[in-house]
């Protein structure tokens, strides 16, 4: 079963951390936004492999945009 990762606010892709293939474990940094000067991190809320990533760093995110699927 996959796990779909969204914003959950307007904000800029600052960092991308994993990539596709990686395996993450519940809790570990996807991605970091950042908005209002504030650095956001979008923790994977699963154990399991990025199947697929939606963002890129400098993109810009809205509320409910797909970052990223666990697998």
């Amino acid at each position: 079963m996959s796990d779909e990762i969204r914003a959950e606010m307007v904000a800029n892709v600052w960092k991308v951390v994993a990539g596709v293939g990686d395996t993450v474990a519940e809790g570990d940094t996807l991605v970091i936004l950042e908005s209002m000067k504030m650095e956001i991190p979008v923790l994977a809320e699963s154990d399991g492999t990025v199947g697929q990533l939606a963002v890129n760093e400098g993109d810009v995110v809205q509320e409910g945009d797909l970052i990223a699927v666990i697998n």
